[in-house]
């Protein structure tokens, strides 16, 4: 597994991290056996949301961890806030209560990363500041980042922001790529030059933040997932090819095309099946070459100029 620096921070964490959505409804049994299997894969980073499962994710994460008995200095857990009922919430008020209430669920004193998860547009940069020094002050927030926001949503952020943003939690995967389409396409009359991420991948990289890629085995919000899928036959018989190069799974090798970019991104794994990530994290070290990087994604369906 490799291993970098989040952001700008001394946080050493995996370039593969377990997405915790789907962890609720498991048994305390499944959810420890997931967390073992992540943990012997070299996976060390966790990320979670007050809304996964209303909760029920980081309960059964917390009782897995605590039942396991792994040091919780020895993995990096990062949630989410913002989301609520047919709305978003960056107040000050619901932030803080946010993050007492997933310290409950997870029975755990300190967040190592705070997301604010998606835009809430009414929200006040000088307020979240003030939530983020009370939280960090009394130590139970160490970092902090965002989710889905592009460049002037983080750089209107930072205008009363005392902190460093590390991360911006993003959508990416092989069928998924509007951050490089429109790099491709710049000044052309053409439906992959719209500017859809507005330089979300140029911003991160020129500000050390780093991009976490959710979704990587989706093609488009949630429609379907490309690995094995009759209509995605070409991408999927590319990716077994090249994985029978490398010695790894098809999964492996569509983590991989994400981790060769030097944006340095991490990619958030949302499986719950241990075989699974264990095939999964062997794409962490796998750097494809130019030629295949650029087939695999021209056989997505992407024409390049």
């Amino acid at each position: 597994m490799k291993y970098f620096n989040l952001g700008k921070s001394d946080l050493e964490v995996s370039n593969i991290g377990l997405g915790c959505m789907r962890m609720a409804g498991k048994t305390l049994e499944e959810a420890k056996e997931i967390v073992k299997v992540s943990i012997d894969s070299g996976i060390n980073f966790f990320d979670h949301a007050d809304i996964y499962g209303r909760g029920e994710s980081e309960v059964i994460f917390g009782q897995a961890i605590k039942s396991l008995g792994i040091d919780r200095e020895s993995i990096i857990v990062q949630s989410k806030c913002g989301i609520r009922d047919g709305m978003f919430d960056f107040s000050k008020e619901h932030i803080i209560s946010s993050v007492s209430e997933s310290l409950k669920r997870l029975q755990m004193d300190y967040l190592d990363v705070l997301v604010l998860h998606r835009p809430d547009t009414l929200f006040d940069p000088f307020e979240v500041n003030e939530a983020f020094k009370q939280l960090h002050s009394e130590g139970i927030v160490r970092n902090f980042g965002v989710s889905n926001q592009n460049p002037y949503q983080i750089e209107l952020l930072k205008t009363g922001l005392e902190f460093s943003i590390l991360t911006n939690q993003v959508q990416f995967s092989i069928r998924h790529t509007p951050m490089i389409d429109g790099g491709f396409n710049v000044n052309m009359k053409t439906d992959a030059a719209v500017g859809y991420a507005m330089g979300i991948l140029e911003h991160a990289r020129m500000n050390g933040i780093t991009l976490q890629a959710w979704s990587p085995f989706y093609s488009g919000h949630f429609e379907e997932i490309f690995l094995d899928n009759p209509k995605f036959e070409a991408l999927n018989e590319l990716l077994t090819n090249i994985g029978i190069k490398y010695g790894v799974a098809k999964d492996a090798i569509a983590v991989s095309w994400i981790l060769t970019h030097p944006a340095q991104m991490q990619v958030l794994i949302g499986s719950m099946t241990p075989r699974r990530i264990e095939s999964i994290a062997k794409g962490s070290e796998i750097v494809l070459t130019r030629s295949e990087w650029y087939e695999i994604y021209r056989v997505a369906g992407n024409i390049l100029p």
